[in-house]
């Protein structure tokens, strides 16, 4: 019985994106909500390995001058400018405005040169700078990194490729909160919209710039 990625492969989905020279890392909402057990949006026991990935990943980032672009949820007190997905998901609420969960960790956070970019979707492109300030960077390929894997990480690798930037997805500085939707969407983002690989080598990728 031929195996799924073999059945994929043969069926075409087998295609790569080339890194790019101009590199940034976008780190998708990583903060205390996915990393606290104790929250709902808690992103599973991978969760703390994610984050120590991140870490690394932005120090290497900085090293070489690459832009580091961290997302961060906030939303006013009534939720209504997150419109129909802050009334899908009521466990928003943790990134009402004000909100312990919502704080970047801190060993994560945005500093200096850094750039934030506020979003209420899950796509770190919709309803943003993102994408013209990428443009305007001149930059081709975007490593992205952060919580949760099948939703804003997925979303913002989506969006990505239809900008026209080579997504490359770190796959252990994501977690979800679950390993078969972690999985599975990585499987899917590999097959269709991405290229996925490890830390170690996004930070070679990186080093190579």
């Amino acid at each position: 019985m031929t195996d799924l990625k073999t059945d994929y492969d043969e069926a075409g989905f087998n295609g790569a994106l080339a890194f790019g020279k101009k590199p940034a890392l976008i780190i998708v909402d990583v903060c205390r909500a996915y990393v606290d057990p104790d929250c709902p949006l808690y992103a599973g026991p991978d969760a703390q390995m994610a984050l120590e990935n991140n870490v690394r990943l932005r120090d290497a980032a900085r090293e070489k001058g690459v832009p580091v672009i961290f997302t961060a949820v906030e939303y006013t007190d009534s939720g209504v400018d997150g419109g129909l997905f802050f009334r899908k998901v009521p466990a928003l609420k943790h990134f009402v405005k004000g909100h312990p969960m919502a704080e970047f960790m801190p060993q994560l956070t945005p500093e200096g040169d850094d750039i934030l970019v506020t979003k209420q979707y899950p796509s770190a492109f919709f309803g943003t700078c993102l994408a013209p300030m990428l443009t305007a960077l001149g930059t081709d390929t975007v490593l992205i990194t952060g919580y949760s894997t099948s939703g804003c990480v997925r979303a913002s690798t989506l969006d990505a490729l239809c900008h026209g930037f080579a997504p490359y997805v770190v796959e252990d500085a994501c977690a979800d909160r679950a390993s078969g939707p972690h999985e599975a969407n990585l499987f899917d983002m590999r097959a269709k919209y991405a290229e996925c690989v490890s830390t170690d080598a996004a930070i070679a990728q990186l080093k190579a710039v």
